[in-house]
């Protein structure tokens, strides 16, 4: 009986609607500088152990922490630095690893699996937009909201990881020049909205889709070897990556600005979505 509430009330606190905002409030340099690492990171870590041990045990144990990070994410009232880029970071690894097995184990050619990705990016905004009145990142105050966030933030990962290897790989580009053409149509959104004042919330998205090949592009270009790479190896770029990470992370943790944002969350959960 008491197994039986215990369950009824977890689930009770799954349905009810978090009062604060569960992600960043400003969207800012440090927060793009943070998204693009955290891709970056989820390319270097998931070719590094893929290879390096055993791919179906890399996989497995990807999918573990992803699923632990996003329980915490899920689990806290508030938006917490250190547990949201976790997230994050878990994201750009295990939607790395299932991006490449669908190539890897399957033998899906980019393009098809760039599609593909793209069909359920398209269908996870389609879902999202009739059921809520808007896909602003500032109305990420309930739980449903919260979860077609997280849905569209892996499809994204998906489909970037596949879009990136097409351009490089089959387009024969090479990840340098990949990288060159993924930072401009990651710049065009934000020019667009500055200049020609286009649609916040649709230019956040655009933006959003492209810093996954971006950062995966340059992490490439640094860690692999052959096809123009430097050849620093998965390893060690995913270690300095990672330290960078945490660094900014931590900034964001203990800066004088935590107060100001904490404001500012408050005030936005507020605002009617």
């Amino acid at each position: 009986m008491r197994a039986g509430l215990s369950l009824v009330s977890h689930s009770a606190s799954l349905i009810r609607s978090p009062s604060a905002l569960k992600v960043p409030a400003r969207i800012g340099v440090l927060f793009w500088a943070l998204k693009l690492l955290t891709t970056a990171f989820g390319e270097s870590t998931s070719d590094y152990l893929v290879h390096s041990v055993n791919p179906y045990l890399a996989v497995m144990a990807g999918f573990v922490v992803f699923a632990v990070a996003m329980a915490l994410q899920l689990r806290t009232d508030r938006h917490v630095p250190w547990v949201y880029w976790l997230a994050v970071a878990m994201v750009a690894v295990f939607g790395t690893m299932a991006a490449d097995a669908l190539h890897v184990a399957l033998h899906v050619p980019y393009v098809a699996s760039s599609i593909l990705f793209a069909c359920f990016l398209v269908a996870v905004f389609t879902g999202w937009s009739r059921s809520e009145p808007t896909l602003s990142i500032h109305s990420i105050t309930t739980v449903r909201r919260e979860l077609f966030y997280w849905a569209a933030v892996l499809a994204t990962f998906a489909m970037g990881t596949a879009l990136g290897d097409l351009v490089a790989y089959t387009l024969g580009f090479g990840f340098f020049a990949a990288g060159i053409l993924f930072a401009v149509l990651f710049a065009l959104p934000g020019i667009a909205f500055f200049g020609l004042r286009i649609n916040g919330v649709f230019a956040f998205w655009a933006a959003y889709v492209m810093t996954r090949p971006l950062g995966a592009s340059f992490a490439d270009w640094t860690g692999k070897h052959g096809n123009g790479a430097l050849g620093w190896g998965d390893g060690p770029v995913a270690g300095v990556l990672a330290a960078l990470i945490v660094a900014g992370v931590a900034y964001l943790t203990f800066s004088p600005g935590d107060t100001a944002d904490a404001a500012m969350e408050r005030t936005l959960a507020d605002e009617p979505a």
